[in-house]
């Protein structure tokens, strides 16, 4: 059957469950569950795929809240990925209700094409994307194994085909001194909180020698309780981002010093800790992007192939990074109209279950499963 009618198919069958679809994107969005906790999420849309069909393996990697579904056979096995974790006191504020949704769609859409094509479709849902990193486990338990290609859409400001995320080190950081009242006997005090003003500063000093490609940005979580007594410990968590894990290796270090630095000006003892494995920066598959923004094009979306993407989102990470270095891959961007309003913004929860968000569901749903058809059929990878 041509690669026309195969895709009409397909979007035939996106828009026969659309009503399915953004019943799957507001619920989750109802029931915001963080990184690690999504146990409702997953099994709520494993169960949607399961009913469809696909068989489905829960817990993969050992991670209770992944999944893994599949459907088919054939010497092509199509992957789509799923995340479905929120932002802690944001919710839905990045979307992934919309992501979640669309994989679903795609899914379900190339199942009945799947058989026409000779190929095998394959849904990972990976949890703990906004900090934990499921995908890196997942990656390294084979869960991407045999995959022909990996692709997923995300939402934000503006349509973009191309992802640029860049690779983060996720930590947390924490000062011990010694308690003491503040006003009669501060002699007898080491301040933690101190050593956090210390370590921001000299961060802060940083930033003239880092490269337009480092961000350095974090909270202090905990800093005492009352203004009279000398805080014990403080803490908090930060996020080192630069354009590779290399550069990365290189700017990690300097940015630990300033850390260091608190504490030996506060006479504090401290400790890093790494939260997660560290993302890497995404690798865009050119052919599957040209792929994605001719579909596009052909449902009035604006995918520039000459632009680098939504502005601000270059500076963004995902372990969906980490996936693209091992197997072929896209991370394209979904305007949702939400402008001046971005991603982790409050309001851009609210903007993630508008009718331009629900435009995204049903067009990222049609373009994933478009684009694989298209990619299956190219330099006869399908039989």
């Amino acid at each position: 059957m041509p690669a026309e009618a195969l895709k009409r198919r397909a979007a035939r069958a996106v828009d026969d469950r659309l009503g399915g679809l953004l019943a799957i994107s507001r619920r989750l969005h109802e029931n915001p569950e963080t990184a690690w906790q999504e146990s409702a999420s997953s099994a709520f849309l494993a169960g949607e795929l399961e009913a469809r069909g696909f068989g489905v393996r829960r817990g993969a990697a050992g991670l209770p809240t992944a999944f893994v579904a599949e459907y088919g056979a054939g010497p092509v096995t199509v992957g789509l990925v799923a995340e479905y974790d929120a932002l802690p006191g944001l919710g839905h504020a990045c979307g992934h209700n919309i992501i979640a949704a669309a994989a679903v769609g795609a899914a379900q859409a190339l199942a009945g094409v799947a058989a026409d094509l000779g190929i095998a479709v394959r849904v990972v849902g990976s949890p703990a994307e906004e900090g934990g990193g499921g995908k890196i486990p997942m990656l390294d338990a084979g869960c991407f194994d045999g995959l022909a290609f990996a692709m997923m859409i995300h939402p934000g400001p503006a349509d973009a085909v191309y992802a640029r995320p860049r690779a983060v080190a996720h930590f947390d950081v924490c000062y011990r001194g010694v308690a003491s009242h503040a006003g009669a006997f501060p002699h007898l005090g080491r301040n933690a909180a101190d050593a956090f003003t210390v370590a921001q500063v000299a961060i802060g000093l940083l930033r003239q020698q880092l490269a337009s490609s480092v961000r350095v940005h974090g909270i202090v979580t905990e800093a005492g309780t009352a203004p009279n007594a000398i805080p014990e410990v403080a803490r908090g968590s930060w996020y080192v981002r630069a354009g590779t894990l290399a550069e990365l290796d290189g700017v990690f270090g300097r940015v630990r010093a300033c850390f260091e630095a608190g504490a030996l000006a506060a006479g504090c003892e401290w400790e890093l800790t790494e939260t997660s494995p560290r993302y890497a920066q995404f690798r865009n598959d050119e052919q599957l992007a040209g792929l994605f923004a001719v579909n596009a094009a052909a449902l009035g979306r604006d995918m520039d192939l000459a632009e680098a993407g939504p502005r601000g989102m270059a500076s963004a990470s995902t372990d969906m990074g980490n996936v693209s270095q091992r197997v072929r891959a896209i991370h394209p961007y979904l305007g949702i109209g939400s402008l001046p309003v971005v991603n982790h913004q409050p309001a851009f929860a609210a903007a993630a279950v508008t009718p331009a968000a629900d435009r995204a569901v049903r067009d990222g749903a049609v373009l994933l499963a478009q684009t694989a058809i298209d990619a299956a059929l190219a330099a006869g990878l399908s039989r």
